[in-house]
């Protein structure tokens, strides 16, 4: 009977220890779930913030080549074209 009892005391021990590692282990896993939240986040607000600088130098690229700059006057030509194309579709639905 001695024995039963040691062997229940010692299953009791074992659970409690998985029990409060468990809790341990399910901190950790929020912390590391925020820590992933936040790091996703940044990492969004830095895609957009590499987006709108990227918008900023095509603009001033093509600004450039309007103002003289022979470097992109091709680009520019292209981009204008491209704009006047799009123009023409709209003037054609707003038409039909």
């Amino acid at each position: 009977m001695g024995e039963l009892i040691q062997i229940v005391d010692s299953l009791e021990n074992k659970i409690s220890k998985l029990l409060h590692r468990l809790e341990v282990l399910d901190r950790a896993n929020k912390t590391l779930e925020n820590e992933l939240k936040n790091v996703r986040s940044n990492q969004e607000n830095a895609r957009k913030t590499v987006s709108e600088w990227e918008e900023k130098y095509n603009s001033l690229k093509l600004a450039n080549s309007m103002l003289g700059s022979n470097t992109n006057k091709t680009e520019a030509k292209l981009k204008i074209n491209t704009l006047i194309r799009e123009l023409d579709y709209c003037i054609a639905q707003l038409s039909e």
